[in-house]
């Protein structure tokens, strides 16, 4: 693969990253987007406060920004995982997961716990989309 067809995409919409990464990487139709935690794209802060709720309605709003930036759109996305501290917390991601997705087929998607994630997270999800105009 040529490196001219692999294409780095930021956004101001989501936290720069804070490591030698991009928010995501297109290659030809498919879009992989790192993982998004709970940060103000303005500020840098976490939000939430270690609300669950808060902290997953961010961090999707951090990633469809990225998937935006892209061309895309929340039904673009073709697969996700989402990484919790507590897996007692599941139902109530789930619920507003289903919020981002609801207007489509939802994505494939896998859910672990962990023990820690950057900045004191509760939660992160990372995802890959199909970008179907992007030939």
């Amino acid at each position: 693969m040529k490196s001219s067809a692999i294409e780095p995409i930021e956004t101001k919409f989501a936290p720069k990253p804070v490591g030698p990464y991009n928010q995501a990487i297109l290659v030809e139709n498919f879009l992989y987007c790192s993982g998004q935690i709970a940060l103000d794209p303005s500020t840098g802060e976490m939000i939430g406060n270690g609300d669950i709720e808060e902290e997953a309605k961010q961090v999707l709003k951090n990633l469809i920004a990225v998937v935006k930036a892209a061309g895309g759109k929340s039904s673009n996305v073709i697969r996700t995982t989402i990484y919790l501290t507590d897996l007692n917390d599941f139902a109530k991601v789930n619920e507003i997961y289903a919020e981002t997705f609801s207007e489509t087929v939802s994505p494939a998607r896998a859910c672990v716990e962990v023990s820690n994630l950057p900045k004191g997270g509760k939660i992160e999800i990372d995802c890959i989309a199909w970008l179907e105009n992007k030939k």
